[in-house]
């Protein structure tokens, strides 16, 4: 190919140079630019106000779906769930939710999250809303300042909430009883409290009871309040008689537990102690702590049945004691088991009731040995003879035997004497002997002939009545008769107008003038004896 020559690069079009023109926008791009800023300005706000994600475990997730259930805190949504999944393991469910932004400070370590549904327990009905609206999950704000995201939720909706003003303790009990969650705690019959949860200590020997007591009422909690078990109906049938205890409908029902505190003891400040033993009644809880404490061995030879551990000492009337353990003891010198029976005597009880130093003093010096030595003795007796229930007794007993006061295994050993059932039996044992040695033989043998002999005089004197009905009768109404003629006669004899009444009274004159003949002859005669043979003188 020929290169280009001159002439042809002459012909050729000169270019020239023509300056830019500037872009002038038009408005109708100012509207994508401003939705353009208003979108991004949306996003970034969105971002900003967006609340935490955590994650919720639970055993279920009945009731649970995403997008729709709810998280409330006091009533008021402050998120929702936004995914439910299975754990790797398919052990659990994993809520994940979406919370506002406000609700970053309730999420500390120790907030708790529960799903609320209907639910019924011990005297409390809750989630009733629940029936139309669907479950929601619950939220409860700890108290602590260290974050957290993930939370392991409840099982159970808590029944008291961090919020609400009042204490809790924990109460040591040998069982449950008959306590759920929910049941009431009262003071003086008053509902005060709840039971909120409970479980068995590291070593399974007790139950841990965890209760509430609202505000103000935790104020009478102190070192000296004592709890105990106010389940039901309490009856009790022991050596002190019959006793029945009841509270109220609500622990009837569903159990329950009562405090009171101990009077006139040291004051401790409310809220010093958060842990108390739970006892199983009243009486118990109650009973004072004896600093003083003397043990004493009793020996009996007779049935120990109808007294058990914990029966009273008693002495006049006054409790003193109580009984400690019962059990068999072998004497060297005795080859028989004798029954041992500890018992442990509180004499501060005695004390107590001293009048004044000096009394309180005497009682201290007083020499057990020459109480002894004066007749004080131990007896078994009977507190219940509908249950058999025993207690030991003190007491002086002038006629027992000469004992004094011995030791053994380094306890004191105070004498005893039989007690009143175990004489009583004896009494009717040596009766039943004597009975047993009457020949009842020969007894009903001549029995049986004294009761035909006396068949035989019946037979006899029936025949012998019949006979004087026959024959005796008639003649007896003919007698009478002829008696009833004598007694008239002689009533018509015996009238004052009668003939014989007029002679027989002229009679008796003249008997009486005859008696006063012979007055006269014998006064003439003991004046004049020589009357009978001179005969009468002239005067």
């Amino acid at each position: 190919m020929q290169p280009p020559s001159e002439r042809d690069l002459q012909d050729l079009p000169v270019a020239q140079a023509v300056s830019r023109r500037r872009f002038n926008p038009s408005l109708v791009w100012l509207i994508p630019l401003l939705a353009a800023l208003i979108g991004g300005w949306l996003a970034v706000n969105a971002v900003m106000s967006r609340g935490p994600m955590i994650t919720i475990r639970f055993s279920s997730g009945e009731g649970l779906e995403a997008g729709k259930t709810k998280i409330k805190y006091k009533d008021v949504e402050i998120g929702e769930v936004s995914a439910v999944t299975l754990s790797p393991d398919r052990s659990h469910i994993l809520v994940s939710a979406r919370l506002v932004k406000q609700a970053a400070a309730y999420l500390v370590d120790d907030s708790r999250f529960w799903v609320v549904r209907p639910r019924i327990s011990g005297a409390t009905v809750s989630g009733l809303g629940t029936l139309l609206s669907g479950a929601y999950i619950g939220m409860d704000v700890g108290k602590s300042s260290r974050e957290r995201s993930q939370f392991v939720g409840l099982d159970e909706q808590p029944i008291i909430t961090g919020d609400l003003p009042g204490s809790q303790y924990t109460l040591l009990a040998k069982d449950l009883g008959s306590l759920v969650i929910g049941s009431p705690v009262l003071y003086r019959r008053v509902p005060v409290g709840q039971v909120i949860g409970y479980h068995l200590t590291p070593d399974g020997q007790n139950v841990a009871v965890s209760v509430f007591v609202n505000r103000p009422y935790d104020a009478f909690i102190n070192g000296n309040t004592r709890f105990w078990h106010a389940s039901g109906i309490d009856v009790t049938l022991d050596a002190n008689g019959l006793k029945l205890d009841t509270q109220s409908l609500a622990s009837v029902a569903l159990g329950g537990v009562a405090f009171d505190t101990l009077d006139n003891s040291p004051s401790i400040a409310p809220g010093a102690a958060r842990s108390f033993a739970l006892a199983a009644d009243r009486e118990q809880a109650m009973r004072r702590t004896e600093l003083d404490v003397r043990s004493i061995l009793l020996h009996f030879n007779e049935s120990l049945r109808g007294l058990s551990v914990g029966a009273p000492v008693d002495y006049r009337g006054v409790v003193i004691g109580e009984v400690a353990a019962i059990g068999l003891d072998a004497e060297p010198q005795n080859p028989d088991l004798s029954m041992a029976v500890r018992v442990n005597v509180y004499p501060q009880r005695l004390l107590a009731l001293a009048g004044g130093a000096r009394t309180r003093t005497s009682i201290e010096r007083m020499s057990l040995r020459l109480l002894v030595a004066n007749g004080f003795r131990a007896q078994l007796r009977s507190a219940n003879l509908l249950t058999g229930q025993l207690y030991v007794a003190f007491d002086y007993f002038p006629d027992a035997a000469k004992a004094t006061l011995g030791t053994y295994g380094g306890k004191v050993l105070l004498p005893t004497v039989p007690g009143d059932l175990s004489q009583l039996q004896h009494s009717l044992l040596r009766i039943a002997q004597r009975v047993d040695r009457i020949p009842l033989d020969e007894l009903s043998s001549e029995l049986r002939h004294s009761l035909i002999n006396l068949d035989a005089t019946l037979q006899s004197t029936g025949q012998l009545v019949n006979g004087v009905n026959n024959q005796v009768l008639p003649q007896t109404l003919v007698t009478l008769q002829a008696l009833q003629k004598t007694l008239t006669t002689a009533q018509q004899t015996l009238r004052p107008d009668s003939a014989t009444q007029q002679d027989l009274r002229d009679a008796l004159q003249q008997i009486s003038a005859a008696a006063r003949s012979v007055q006269t002859l014998s006064d003439t005669l003991e004046r004049h004896p020589e009357a009978l043979i001179r005969g009468k003188s002239g005067d």
